[in-house]
């Protein structure tokens, strides 16, 4: 295992400098969490490293082996459209890979056609080769990730997919190929949060090293050793995970401010100097017009992740609000998605929408809006009521006009909610977008940059109810953190569809929960709910139960040697786990006052709760086969 050094490495796109001379080193292991304000390079520094771009200068800022492998998640797929999913994810690179391709080949035709001899002995003769160069496991781990990242029949082609399972396939495929350095662009897209759960556990029982981006600050918080931030061109290291990031930042910042103070007075001193001073520009007086310029630039430059601010004002509401009464919905006749469905939303209301992909959630915000009408029952809107829809995807943001003349066009100024006005040009600058960019055209945005002028624009409409579509997506954190601080301020209602715990928590006090057809309302907080739900699906460990299984359409047609070895000691390790597990939490009952002993102990019995876990899975995946 090699380390993977960068040093001096800079990157220009056009005429700004994305990143300049930035240093660092991933370690073996290392699961580096890359966060920034969107624009200040995160997925260009990633697009770097892969190769996918070049950088400036002649001379390579990466040191490692030559046979440093690196594996890259993009946020766009790009894949050959007439290849199978099989095909796309099992390189041929790798012989276990190749074998595995041909078995599933093999055993796909000898399903069809069982009573074939000549399929039946190659059948034989390819499981003797997997188990000579030891496939067996790594087959078992493309099953379990294909499972898990709920993807159709192996057999399906790519240009049959839906955007979402593309995108998991493309990350089955960076999971599954062996790499020394694992690249991920907001590898929780499109995931629900059971499978972003599997995730989290994954990738730290695979033992990788992970450089990632994400929004996702529960998944950044349980995953990352290190964090990276990238500002105003410069890249800063913090040790720990997501909160060790916030107490480190909060001293940073403490230190920086009380030199910014210093050098603010310094700058008013050469300041009044200079412009007294026209003789200054003498050579002689050169190293300090240098100096003043040099303080000039450190006051001047802000960190992009401070002023971020929401203070637009919100339309009146009323009392009545939005009233679902017996309303139908289906996009065909076998697939419901709302059935005599009922809902009061008052004007207080903070309401989150979950379940899993395809259930219908976006649905719900499309009727609100008025872009679908119901099968049956009523929409009842009220009278004051302005709508604000973030959609997950941009409407109606024309690319080729420039990001102050689109604006221009709603509104030359804005209201606080104190009352004040506030000009378009000043509302962009709260939103991170500075004077100079005010002429950009759109198209020249980054896609967080867009997604966040597409916010500011809803906002200027001044709506009472807001509708989210997964606002999380392609939003930096520190633009999250702000959303929310406003719309716990927000003097309007909140319907937002999200996958993003750490949003929910923030933002919601009322769940619609869609699952199968069916739509539960539930008043708690999202963590609150899913430890419930957790404990519902608990088995009783009195009884020893083991996961209730269903089957999964991507399991083989039979169980392989192994696999039978393993389902006919599977029960007997389980319940060998369950009794470790119980001696453990009696031992930590009797040191309860050894703090040393319960530190050892509740460290054995995390280890065993891991194992226990992933012999369930593996009970789950080894019992579709009867």
């Amino acid at each position: 295992m090699t380390d993977f050094r960068v040093e001096n490495l800079t990157k220009s796109v056009g005429d700004k400098t994305v990143f300049s001379k930035i240093d660092f080193i991933i370690h073996p292991l290392d699961r580096i969490g890359l966060i920034g304000v969107n624009g200040t390079g995160k997925t260009t520094l990633l697009d770097v490293i892969s190769g996918k771009a070049g950088f400036d200068g002649d001379n390579s800022p990466f040191f490692t082996r030559n046979d440093f492998k690196i594996e890259y998640l993009t946020q766009e797929p790009q894949f050959d459209e007439t290849l199978s999913i099989m095909d796309t994810i099992l390189s041929d690179d790798l012989a276990q890979m190749k074998a595995i391709k041909q078995y599933e080949q093999v055993l796909l035709a000898l399903t069809e056609d069982p009573e074939n001899e000549i399929l039946q002995v190659s059948l034989s003769e390819v499981e003797a080769q997997m188990t000579a160069i030891e496939a067996w496991e790594v087959e078992n781990q493309v099953k379990t990730v294909l499972s898990k990242l709920k993807l159709p029949d192996l057999t399906e082609q790519i240009k049959n997919l839906s955007g979402g399972q593309k995108r998991r396939v493309q990350l089955a495929q960076a999971l599954l190929n062996p790499a020394d350095l694992l690249l991920l662009d907001e590898p929780t897209n499109h995931l629900d949060v059971d499978t972003i759960a599997w995730l989290e556990n994954y990738v730290k029982s695979a033992r990788q090293t992970i450089l990632f981006i994400t929004h996702d600050r529960y998944f950044l918080d349980n995953l990352a050793t290190r964090i990276f931030e990238l500002d105003n061109g410069k890249l800063y290291e913090y040790q720990g995970n997501y909160q060790d990031y916030l107490q480190q930042k909060a001293e940073r910042d403490e230190r920086e401010s009380a030199q910014h103070h210093k050098s603010k007075q310094l700058y008013k001193q050469e300041l009044a100097w200079i412009r007294k001073s026209p003789q200054a520009r003498a050579t002689k007086q050169q190293a300090r017009i240098d100096r003043f310029e040099d303080i000039k630039n450190e006051v001047n430059s802000v960190s992009s992740s401070e002023d971020l601010s929401i203070n637009v004002a919100t339309s009146r509401i009323g009392k009545k609000v939005i009233n679902f009464e017996h309303v139908n919905f289906a996009f065909s006749a076998d697939k419901p998605i709302l059935t005599d469905f009922n809902l009061l939303v008052q004007n207080t209301d903070r309401i989150g929408i979950v379940g899993n992909n395809g259930t219908g959630k976006s649905t719900l915000l499309n009727l609100i809006d008025g872009e679908l009408t119901p099968d049956a029952g009523t929409v009842d809107i009220g009278e004051t009521i302005k709508i604000g829809y973030f959609s997950q995807q941009i409407k109606g943001l024309d690319e080729s006009k420039r990001v102050i003349n689109f604006l221009q066009e709603i509104a030359d100024n804005s209201l606080t909610s104190s009352g004040e006005s506030v000009s378009i040009v000043n509302l962009l600058e709260q939103f991170l977008f500075p004077r100079t960019t005010h002429g950009t055209l759109i198209a020249k945005l980054s896609g967080g940059e867009k997604k966040r002028l597409y916010l500011l624009k809803i906002l200027l409409q001044q709506p009472n109810v807001l509708l989210l579509d997964e606002p999380t997506n392609d939003l930096d954190i520190a633009t999250l953190t702000v959303l929310e601080n406003f719309i716990q301020h927000y003097k309007g209602v909140v319907i937002t569809v999200s996958h993003d715990r750490y949003f929910l928590d923030k933002v919601v006090n009322k769940l619609l929960v869609f699952d199968k057809g069916t739509v539960t309302e539930v008043h708690s907080g999202y963590s609150e709910y899913l430890a419930t739900k957790v404990a519902d699906q608990k088995p009783n460990k009195q009884v020893a139960a083991v996961p209730v299984v269903q089957v999964n359409d991507l399991e083989k047609a039979r169980m392989t040697y192994s696999e039978k070895q393993e389902w006919s000691t599977i029960e007997e390790s389980i319940s060998s786990l369950e009794s470790d597990i119980s001696t453990i939490e009696q031992q930590m009952a009797v040191h309860g006052s050894d703090f040393t002993k319960l530190g050892e102990l509740q460290a054995a019995l995390d280890l065993k709760n891991n194992d226990l876990l992933d012999k369930y899975e593996r009970y789950e995946y080894l019992a579709g086969f009867d």
